[in-house]
């Protein structure tokens, strides 16, 4: 069996992407020309040249605007579904997709359909598609303006059907994790797994942070745990995954280059490493490229392709029964 059809195979799980950066650039064009006056470019060239990040806080702003796109539930609905077709082409099976609550509620999404959208589009993901999806709602870094609290209350009153943690994504170095302690207190109370970004941007301290006042169940991208040889033995010790996401970071400029990703730092240390998309759509990659990826540049043979995805089942909140699938599956390869 060639490489890419190995990985092909592998039924996988995935952790850490988000919904409206999930996005196909034909949907996106399709909800742009439903706002042709707007800055989204409504051709397709045009679109992808707006997609050319020049660092990290132009992909924060774009994300922003893309994000003024979504004005309905149907619109939420028909990301979802969106996603799932895209990610049943690449063998998903299952994933945790992030969804910003509070910021389509800004655009104007009452919260009762935001969540029938929600509910509606899970159903379908899985009749049409096969994906079973669970939703992560996460705190839009400072856009809430009041460190979460916003998010966490949308998310403990009106939890919808599938939602199973609290994230915190957006720019990182406005948003000290340790500022969103109470926002996630009140989730983590309700029941949600704590799942924030951490390291994307800043430095170990951060993630630091984020376990100790969060109590983070994973860590969001993570890259700069590899400067912390502490905090490598911590994760490797507590078995913290690390959701990464490799063309994520060198399209944002969050690593400076691919030959410079820590991703095999990480694996050597023992620590548990994930792998994601973050915003496939963006970023024009899918989950068979970052399998390959990390086989083309940083030499993982198949068993450690498979273990990656077996990581990735482990780490998730996916119900036993589907874990245990999974992994069986995996190990038949």
């Amino acid at each position: 069996m060639h490489i890419s059809d190995f990985v092909h195979a592998l039924p996988k799980a995935e952790l850490h992407v988000h919904l409206v950066g999930a996005a196909s650039l034909d949907t996106v064009l399709a909800l742009a020309r439903n706002h042709p006056d707007g800055p989204v470019p409504t051709d397709e060239a045009a679109l992808r040249e707006f997609y050319e990040f020049t660092d990290f806080r132009h992909f924060i702003n774009v994300y922003g605007i893309v994000n003024d796109l979504v004005t309905t539930g149907e619109d939420v609905r028909t990301l979802v579904v969106g996603y799932a077709r895209d990610a049943a082409r690449t063998n998903i099976r299952y994933a945790e997709l992030t969804i910003s609550a509070t910021s389509h509620l800004r655009a104007g999404i009452a919260p009762d359909e935001l969540v029938e959208a929600l509910e509606a589009g899970l159903d379908e993901a899985l009749a049409e598609h096969g994906v079973a999806l669970q939703w992560i709602f996460d705190v839009p870094g400072v856009w809430d303006r009041d460190w979460g609290m916003t998010s966490a209350r949308f998310a403990t009153e009106y939890r919808p059907e599938g939602l199973v943690g609290f994230g915190l994504g957006g720019f990182e170095s406005d948003s000290p994790r340790t500022k969103f302690r109470e926002a996630f207190a009140m989730a983590r109370d309700a029941g949600l797994h704590m799942v924030p970004h951490a390291g994307e941007t800043t430095p170990p301290s951060e993630i630091w942070a984020a376990l100790q006042d969060l109590r983070a169940e994973r860590i969001g991208h993570g890259v700069s745990a590899v400067q912390d040889p502490v905090l490598l033995r911590h994760l490797a010790d507590e078995g913290v995954s690390v959701e990464v996401c490799p063309t994520s970071n060198i399209r944002t400029g969050a690593v400076k280059s691919l030959d410079e990703h820590p991703l095999p730092r990480l694996v050597e240390a023992g620590v548990p490493v994930t792998i994601s998309t973050d915003d496939p759509g963006m970023f024009h990659t899918d989950l068979d490229r970052e399998y390959l990826l990390c086989h083309e540049r940083f030499g993982f043979s198949r068993d450690e392709l498979a273990g990656l995805a077996r990581a990735s089942v482990r780490a998730s909140f996916a119900p036993a029964e589907m874990k245990d699938q999974l992994l069986k599956e995996i190990d038949g390869l």
